[in-house]
């Protein structure tokens, strides 16, 4: 009877549950999509709980992980500590195209001790190859600058091209960075992301892939202290880690307040009714404004989210325990 009850409480019948649901729960017979996170980890915090958010979604089966931006190498292997400590050890994790960068790496201690990538692997043909093997399957969830997928472009677009579709954290169409909406309209501004690469960014926006782009209008989405002390305080291997990261960078930026612009992209991925998008047409210009101009729509960008229910949906899978312990 307790088995038969189990069952009927997986199907949805809730009233014979007697524990809550694992939060990652996937629903019965429906395959987890395949992704691939492009991700400067290391200077931001954001970065972190982006990776955490997607390895503890069963929606989503994370195939890799390539490093963007700066020292590639180290964000390697701050990537591969933090796999190994959401025990997801089989993602591989491989180092993009270095580049100079102002940014600081905040969390470069942290990372130091986590395990280099492969010698000699390639970030880029990573990308294309598995393009290429899974034509029409793969997410490319891109939380950087986009000097890897500007690369990969230039190397073999009709490849690139084989990915189902891009989700990006980036851009700004309505409003800039700090303006929540409360406050009177102060516009868009160049964002991060696109500004630090904008002939990659450009390459994307023509790539004809579709794109699906979370910007500054609906990424703001604070983790306030309350939020932070539940989150930490469940003493998880990922917890932990993901609060020696947050100080790190606390100490680093002496901002107590961290904005998890690039978890929102993830969350995306996850569940699209978590930021309802619309299609238009984006223009990348030569200081990395993302316009609005005529034509046939080349993205969908999402311009509001819902601040608390994003949180609803983080914050319980990052304190649940490893999917496989769930399934």
């Amino acid at each position: 009877m307790r088995r038969l009850a189990a069952t009927l409480c997986v199907l949805g019948i809730v009233g014979l549950c007697t524990t809550p649901l694992p939060a990652q729960t996937v629903s019965l017979g429906k395959a987890a999509s395949k992704v691939i996170l492009d991700t400067d980890i290391g200077d931001d915090i954001d970065d972190a709980f982006a990776l955490a958010l997607a390895l503890r979604s069963t929606e989503i089966e994370v195939i890799g992980i390539t490093t963007a931006w700066g020292d590639t190498a180290l964000r390697a292997k701050l990537a591969n500590r933090l796999v190994k400590e959401a025990e997801a050890e089989t993602v591989p994790v491989l180092a993009g195209v270095p580049t100079q960068s102002k940014a600081t790496f905040t969390q470069s201690q942290w990372a130091k001790e986590g395990k280099p990538s492969p010698a000699n692997s390639d970030a880029v043909e990573f990308l294309l190859k598995q393009a290429k093997k899974a034509p029409g399957e793969i997410t490319l969830v891109a939380i950087g600058p986009l000097t890897n997928l500007g690369t990969a472009i230039d190397r073999d677009v009709d490849a690139f091209r084989k990915f189902k579709r891009v989700v990006l954290m980036g851009g700004s169409i309505r409003r800039g960075y700090g303006d929540l909406g409360y406050g009177s309209d102060r516009g868009p501004e160049p964002e991060y992301n696109i500004y630090s690469d904008v002939k990659a960014a450009q390459k994307l926006f023509g790539s004809g892939v579709p794109i699906f782009m979370m910007p500054l209008d609906s990424t703001q989405l604070l983790l306030d202290e309350n939020k932070r002390t539940l989150l930490f305080s469940t003493g998880s291997q990922l917890t932990n880690a993901l609060a020696a990261l947050y100080f790190q960078w606390v100490s680093s930026t002496r901002t107590p307040t961290a904005t998890l612009f690039d978890a929102m992209a993830v969350a995306y991925a996850v569940d699209p009714e978590l930021c309802p998008v619309e299609a238009m047409h984006v223009t990348v210009d030569e200081k990395g404004m993302t316009k609005l101009t005529s034509g046939t729509p080349n993205a969908s960008a999402c311009l509001s989210s819902d601040s608390e229910k994003f949180f609803h949906f983080l914050l319980p899978r990052l304190m649940a325990s490893p999917a496989k312990a769930a399934n």
